[in-house]
């Protein structure tokens, strides 16, 4: 990769610019965006089926376990969000300087200790 790609990917991995209008490029994950929309609608499928489940006075056992389910499965999108992230964006910033690979690094470092509070 080029440092002028490089410089590209660590830009496109910064936070969300302040103005919504703004047109921004793609995230490490585009290449995958399709196969997050399909889990995460199949996560929001489960969840309806827990809504069901509680309407239907389901036993409570069956109800939790398909909680769990659901929850690993939003782990599972969260871990190859996190890898995505790493591949693309951490590794772009690496590239590009020190200083830009050690602040990805950081931002890596907060987002596992928000998810590992679970």
């Amino acid at each position: 990769m080029t440092a002028l790609a490089d410089a590209r990917f660590a830009h496109e991995c910064g936070p969300p610019a302040p103005d919504p209008r703004v047109a921004r490029p793609a995230r490490g994950y585009g290449l995958g965006k399709h196969d997050y929309q399909v889990r995460l609608r199949r996560i929001e499928g489960q969840v309806r089926g827990l809504q069901k489940m509680i309407e239907q006075d389901r036993w409570c056992p069956e109800v939790v376990t398909q909680v769990a389910s659901a929850t690993r499965a939003l782990q599972e999108v969260a871990v190859g969000l996190l890898s995505d992230h790493l591949r693309h964006c951490v590794l772009a910033a690496a590239r590009a300087s020190g200083k830009d690979g050690q602040a990805r690094l950081d931002e890596v470092a907060t987002t596992i200790r928000q998810v590992v509070r679970l």
